[in-house]
């Protein structure tokens, strides 16, 4: 939201406090930069679990010529996924790449982030949060790489033909048999990410490292995904704005905007470190 927009819903928070703002734009705005989106998960706290969980290695890639230079992407362990900067909801943030060598790296544009590739199973785990309401399903993903198959594979791959390539092809029964992460973790895990990004609709995927059978990786994190394609979504979009319209006008969301941020003076939202 440019910072015009900022005002004149300010203005309208002010002339109207009784309409709820449930999520703030600034708070949005931080999960529309693949940067700062996932900066959020080393910092949480929840109770102790055996599973544990943080986010995969990567590094932001500014220009052509950070991508030129071995020190930059020798930290990386090959594949690796490249991700536009930007994760705005557009279709150039899911053009998605995997990139199998240094070579690779030749056919990529910056600005980018380089996330190294972790087998998981060719299954992730999408979880979907409306306030307190959290329900985790189970997705096909990108199937596992061996390090046979990362021999014989070069250069860089859009994720729509990574899976003709791979042994596990388009079977779906590792779908169905994979066993969901706990319940209890995952709803730690999401009321931990709603209290940090002060945010209440939003899903997460996260995935689960086949080297180590309980250590998670949180991916992304998308701000009010596609909700019809979760069973009774309707109920629970229903009663989560019931509930909000009802509340309280001092307990409801309000909205926190700064007319003068110096990170975001320039118009283009949050600035990177």
């Amino acid at each position: 939201m440019t910072i015009n927009g900022k005002k004149h819903l300010n203005h309208f928070s002010l002339n109207y406090p009784n309409v709820a703002i449930i999520d703030p734009p600034d708070a949005v705005e931080r999960i529309h930069n693949r940067v700062s989106m996932l900066q959020v998960v080393n910092g949480l706290k929840i109770p102790s679990h055996n599973e544990n969980f943080s986010i995969p290695k990567q590094i932001v890639i500014y220009d052509c010529e950070s991508l030129s230079d071995p020190s930059n992407t020798n930290t990386l362990q090959f594949p690796v996924i490249a991700k536009p900067l930007v994760a705005n909801g557009s279709a150039t943030s899911h053009q998605l790449l995997v990139v199998f060598n240094t070579d690779g790296l030749n056919g990529l544009k910056s600005p980018l982030i380089l996330q190294e590739f972790v087998n998981h199973g060719g299954v992730v785990f999408k979880v979907y949060v409306v306030g307190e309401f959290v329900q985790c399903v189970k997705r096909p993903s990108l199937p596992d790489i061996s390090e046979e198959e990362l021999g014989t594979l070069g250069g860089l791959l859009p994720f729509s033909q990574i899976s003709d390539l791979t042994s596990q092809g388009h079977d779906t029964m590792h779908i169905e048999k994979a066993e969901m992460p706990p319940s209890s973790f995952v709803h730690d895990i999401a009321n931990g990410l709603r209290r940090a990004m002060k945010l209440n609709l939003f899903n997460f995927d996260m995935i689960r490292d086949t080297s180590a059978g309980n250590r998670y990786l949180v991916i992304d994190i998308n701000y009010f995904p596609g909700y019809a394609k979760l069973p009774s979504y309707e109920t629970a979009l229903t009663d989560f704005f019931w509930e909000i319209v009802h509340k309280k006008p001092s307990e409801a969301a309000s909205l926190e905007i700064k007319e003068c941020q110096d990170s975001s003076s320039d118009g283009r939202g949050p600035q990177l470190p």
